[in-house]
């Protein structure tokens, strides 16, 4: 049975169930408690805040296929783009190869004509074969954490413009006589470079698995072994997974490189003075 002493004590709880102490120092503030209106507002708000977030998340919804849309029309503009470049450069290449054979007809010396295909051949815009090696080198694979079984985003052994560098000029001190990357010609004017995560050589995408073929001297691939390049990327298969690797290849033919366009220095034209005739000049 309940005492009715502890009947008074639940009643006064449910009756006020705001300590006094707080009640008085509220009042004293000129704040008096209004917890109702606090939960009003509070719920106010979240509506408010629900509703901003439908609002975006409609606007995102109905972006999207407009978004995916241009992006499609983009690559398939590059893509078509790329196409007629490789179309051009084909039709380029075969001109080419019809004006050079019209030249040597029209040489009667028939010493000047190979000292023309010579020539070609050492600045890189004339067609050469022979024994060589050819290098590959590839991204290593994405890493993938243990734990959460996601590809993590720092690949350190994805392939760089420099490490193509490196291998081109660790051929050329090796004795290597043309160089091609990917069959792009390499010539005294070409360049390696990135543009946008891209490698581009002589302005031209390259992708991985990256080949760089070289023809020269019979011990060609044994001098670039010892180089101390092809000993800083066999520690790369090691440290980083990157693939890399150095094979000998016979009856190699490397295409020639498209022939850069002609500068000429003139002499500047004299300009009339502006101080008259007869003046001071500085």
């Amino acid at each position: 049975m309940t005492s009715p002493r502890r009947d008074d004590l639940l009643g006064e709880l449910f009756r006020n169930p705001l300590d006094p102490g707080y009640a008085a120092a509220a009042a004293r503030r000129g704040d008096a408690p209004a917890p109702r209106s606090g939960r009003w507002l509070t719920a106010v708000a979240m509506l408010a805040i629900g509703f901003l977030l439908a609002v975006a998340y409609h606007q995102v919804v109905q972006a999207a296929p407009g978004t995916s849309k241009a992006r499609d029309d983009l690559v398939a503009d590059v893509r078509a783009r790329q196409k007629t470049a490789d179309d051009l450069q084909r039709r380029a290449a075969d001109l080419r190869a019809q004006v050079d054979r019209a030249r040597d007809d029209a040489l009667a010396d028939g010493d000047s004509a190979a000292r023309l295909r010579d020539l070609a051949a050492g600045t890189g815009t004339g067609k050469v074969t022979g024994d060589g090696v050819a290098v590959r080198i590839a991204d290593a694979p994405p890493q993938v954490d243990p734990v959460t079984g996601r590809t993590q985003d720092e690949n350190l052994g994805v392939v760089l413009d420099r490490d193509l560098q490196d291998i081109a000029n660790g051929l050329w001190q090796s004795g290597a006589e043309a160089i091609a990357v990917n069959g792009q010609r390499l010539t005294a004017t070409g360049t390696i470079r990135a543009a946008g995560g891209v490698i581009l050589v002589d302005f031209r995408p390259v992708t991985s698995p990256y080949e760089v073929t070289a023809i020269g001297p019979p011990d060609l691939a044994e001098q670039f072994n010892a180089s101390a390049t092809a000993k800083r990327f066999t520690r790369y298969v090691d440290e980083y997974r990157m693939q890399f690797g150095v094979k000998k290849r016979s009856n190699l033919a490397l295409a020639g490189a498209a022939e850069p366009p002609l500068r000429y220095a003139r002499t500047p034209a004299p300009t009339p003075s502006s101080t008259p005739s007869g003046g001071p000049t500085r």
